[in-house]
């Protein structure tokens, strides 16, 4: 990694990001020590600043991921057909708590790397596999290895909020981290509240009161979290401008209508709705309601683990069910709702408001230097860029990833990350994978790989296809023709 004084991106197209959404043609950045020093064309840039071709290029702030189980990376594929249940059972119920804190360490440093590559700079961790302090050490320690932005979210799937967030040890852990250090920007705490009417819950949402933490929680997931849940927390004053809402895809109106009252924020998570099972992707309700969204993707257990796949699958699932409800009332969508425009300000802008970070998220004078260029001169798709937006939700890919700048700092040049080292990255995530595989067995490791596919229903058919060469009528006049030539 290195750390110039001032750097500048020459001649791209600027997606500034900024309130108005201004795009600049042919535009410069200038970065300056950690910060945007300033922005325009032909820019002046002090004596010795390292240039950076940005021509045919376009250059945006860089992406944030609000909701990533970054622990999980090791496992990444695995469950490609699993269901939210399964997933359930296998992490929660079976083999979650076989993750030992190297293991965690492994998938977060892996996860951290895959996310700068692919242009997103900052990453909340979602580490609800911190059985213990080690863990959780384990995992921060991954993350300080690794340049980029990233923030812990604590949880613990192996034990009630309200049990782990009374261990004095848990409690100072958060308290020396709270902070941030390094590429690690502080804490949250990320657990879910079951709508149990006893609120169990409350305790914990109590501790990160009073240790002046945000809170994250999976909300309006089918079958698990509901409109109880948000009534809980409403009704206990913990439902707060910072407290971020991942997925909310099975909630009602009311409880949309208290997330907005009280400032929240829902991350969206379109892959993972769509497959898993958690509800419909909530895009539509949250334009209804003016609620702020970011996006995230999630668990590589499952998806892709970059925001050009969150962008478009946004857009796709808002789009198709416009068209769809439309239909079903015999009309016609002419103008979609939901523009590429916006899926890009969830990936920044938006995810910056989710953390509360006001210096990041756009390309402006005095905001964190956090910068990503799109070029591939050898990308047969790199050009002609027309839509600045619907070039990067829907052109884009994590290959055309040139440049990113963390802090000031590149940290991906030329396509490829700097200082790397992914050969030890490689064996950490192999060794892991190896002590799972023989923890589970070969029959258990193949039954969570490939789990049972229900059957599927054939319709009769009551149209019946017959080959007009077999029909006897059809042969009858073949013959009759025939002899009909013989004779002449």
């Amino acid at each position: 990694m290195t750390n110039p004084e001032s750097l500048v991106f020459r001649g791209g197209t600027v997606l500034t990001m900024d309130k108005t959404h201004t795009i600049l043609d042919g535009a410069d950045v200038l970065v300056v020590g950690d910060s945007i020093a300033a922005v325009g064309v032909g820019l002046d840039v002090p004596p010795g600043t390292r240039e950076i071709d940005a021509g045919g290029g376009i250059v945006m702030p860089g992406m944030i991921d609000t909701h990533r189980h970054m622990w999980q990376t090791a496992m990444r594929g695995y469950g490609a057909d699993w269901t939210l249940t399964q997933y359930f059972v296998w992490y929660y119920l079976e083999h979650g708590r076989k993750f030992r804190p190297q293991d965690v360490a492994a998938g977060n440093r892996l996860a951290a790397l895959e996310s700068l590559e692919s242009g997103v700079t900052t990453v909340v961790d979602w580490s609800h596999g911190l059985q213990s302090v080690d863990h959780a050490q384990a995992a921060v320690d991954a993350l300080l290895a690794v340049p980029g932005r990233y923030v812990l979210a604590y949880g613990n799937i192996q034990a009630g909020p309200w049990e782990w967030s009374a261990d004095p040890a848990v409690r100072a852990f958060l308290e020396r981290y709270r902070d941030g250090e390094g590429s690690l920007n502080g804490v949250q705490m990320a657990f879910d509240v079951t709508g149990d009417p006893a609120f169990p819950e409350k305790a914990a949402f109590e501790v990160a009161r009073d240790l002046g933490l945000s809170v994250t929680t999976h909300a309006g997931v089918w079958g698990a979290t509901g409109d109880d849940s948000i009534r809980q927390m409403y009704d206990g004053g913990f439902m707060q401008p910072d407290t971020v809402y991942v997925h909310a895809a099975s909630l009602s109106a009311d409880s949309y209508h208290r997330i907005a009252a009280t400032g929240g924020s829902i991350s969206v998570a379109t892959e993972s709705e769509q497959s898993a099972g958690q509800g419909y992707p909530p895009t539509w309700q949250v334009r209804r309601h003016g609620i702020p969204v970011s996006l995230s993707m999630d668990t590589s257990v499952w998806w892709s683990g970059d925001l050009f796949s969150a962008m478009r699958t946004t857009l796709g699932a808002d789009r198709s069910r416009e068209h769809f409800e439309a239909h079903l009332k015999g009309e016609t969508i002419t103008h979609a709702a939901l523009r590429a425009e916006h899926v890009v300000e969830w990936a920044t802008r938006g995810g910056a408001h989710a953390l509360g970070r006001d210096d990041l998220g756009s390309l402006e004078v005095g905001k964190k230097a956090d910068v990503v260029l799109l070029r591939n001169d050898d990308s047969t798709v790199s050009f002609p860029v027309l839509n600045p937006y619907g070039h990067v939700a829907f052109q884009a890919q994590r290959a055309d990833v040139h440049t990113v700048v963390v802090n000031g700092s590149v940290v991906k040049s030329d396509g490829k990350l700097v200082g790397v080292d992914l050969a030890s990255a490689r064996r950490e995530i192999e060794d892991t994978v190896g002590y799972l595989r023989g923890e589970l067995g070969e029959q258990a490791w193949s039954a969570g790989m490939y789990p049972d596919q229900a059957a599927t229903e054939r319709l009769e058919n009551p149209y019946q296809y017959t080959d007009f060469k077999s029909d006897t009528t059809t042969r009858a006049r073949e013959e009759e023709f025939r002899e009909q030539l013989e004779q002449g």
